[in-house]
């Protein structure tokens, strides 16, 4: 079984997030990438949302994880071992979300909590994990994911439209990053 040990469980609880660097190994990360890069379907089903300053992102969003490589990824057990670890309970497939950001003028995600998104849906409780693979060396420089440490703790914060993002009450985010 992969699995996290007692260190890695403790750091979750504290921080909200885990980074596993190499939990896929370089071939299995550059044919994820090349199939994405190759992948015009997923290109022209995307769909760009306005960040809130007039740049765009591109993201393709599904529901079934499907048979193809994409699937595979979110299945396998490398992941869903991991994942029911964390949650202690059984993983659910709520989405998979491909981001396309365009070199150099792509624009930017909105701070926000994916369970300020679940929670309009009807996820009542916040018992959910989010598994980000990067396919591409993720800088700050090319607009990496970034987070709060220890901003589960606040509870779910309310989402406002910026542009065509729904994100975060920044004034609750600024607060969130001045915590120790």
């Amino acid at each position: 079984m992969n699995s996290f040990n007692n260190s890695e469980l403790t750091s979750f609880e504290n921080d909200g997030f885990l980074v596993t660097r190499a939990l896929f190994n370089p071939e299995e990360i550059n044919l994820l990438g090349q199939t994405a890069r190759a992948d015009n379907a997923m290109d022209n089903s995307s769909a760009s949302r306005d960040d809130g300053e007039g740049n765009a992102v591109r993201l393709a969003l599904w529901n079934h994880p499907g048979d193809g490589i994409y699937g595979m990824y979110a299945r396998c057990r490398k992941v869903v071992d991991r994942v029911e670890q964390l949650l202690k309970d059984e993983a659910y497939h709520y989405h998979s979300k491909m981001v396309l950001k365009d070199a150099k003028v792509g624009g930017a995600w909105a701070w926000h909590q994916d369970y300020g998104y679940w929670y309009q849906n009807g996820v009542l409780f916040p018992n959910l994990c989010s598994v980000m693979i990067a396919v591409d060396k993720a800088t700050e420089e090319n607009g990496c994911m970034q987070v709060i440490k220890g901003s589960h703790k606040m509870g779910r914060i309310n989402h406002i439209l910026s542009g065509d993002q729904a994100g975060a009450d920044m004034e609750r985010v600024e607060e969130a990053k001045k915590a120790p």
